[in-house]
């Protein structure tokens, strides 16, 4: 876990990579900032950018294949540049996109009958990642709390982000859940806190 220090300092180097992009043209060289230790750890990340509330991109790490910092920086890039679901962020947007840094914990299969997996995920705990011969889709564990989604919904919606059919989760593909330590501005460029998201869900039941 990250303290509300490190989790101020992850939502900073997102938001200093991007802009440093912009103006430059150049990535930052993570090896050159002074961070805490944690941000040595390799640990899975997501970046989200929202611009008045709207999905900007986003774009991160799954898997704990690269120290924290690096996952972040490429994160930061690919979702500001790479999201294919949007054109590349302008210089003068970043005054109106909110950054948010999502820490991932490792995904663990949920080995349990297609059956039990609904009642098996926490909505507002759990992500999910599902998986079928090379297609994939993951949907971060905001995702179901913040579009009102229950479990079947969720699963049924990480399936189609991986291009498969609504029920691929029921006739075999393999399902994964993750959690998330989430950090956000709240707003553009402002005070970073730490999203409570299970809170939100519960207070939805």
């Amino acid at each position: 876990m990250l303290t509300e220090e490190e989790g101020k300092k992850a939502v900073g180097l997102a938001r200093d990579t991007i802009e440093t992009y912009l103006r430059t043209g150049e990535m930052i060289d993570g090896s050159e900032i002074q961070l805490p230790a944690i941000f040595d750890e390799p640990r899975g990340v997501f970046v989200t950018l929202t611009k008045k509330g709207e999905l900007r991109g986003c774009i991160g790490h799954p898997y704990a294949d690269s120290a924290l910092k690096y996952a972040i920086t490429d994160s930061a890039i690919s979702a500001g540049f790479r999201d294919p679901r949007f054109p590349p962020v302008r210089i003068d947007e970043m005054t109106n996109i909110t950054v948010e840094v999502t820490v991932l914990t490792q995904p663990e299969r949920m080995d349990v009958p297609p059956k039990d997996l609904p009642s098996s995920i926490k909505i507002g705990r759990h992500g999910l990642i599902i998986k079928s011969g090379y297609r994939q889709g993951l949907l971060l564990p905001q995702v179901a709390p913040e579009n009102e989604m229950d479990e079947v919904e969720f699963l049924s919606h990480t399936c189609l982000k991986a291009g498969l059919s609504p029920d691929a989760w029921v006739t075999g593909a393999e399902v994964y859940c993750f959690e998330g330590q989430i950090f956000t501005e709240k707003e553009p460029n402002g005070e970073v806190v730490e999203k409570d998201i299970l809170e939100k869900a519960c207070l939805k039941e």
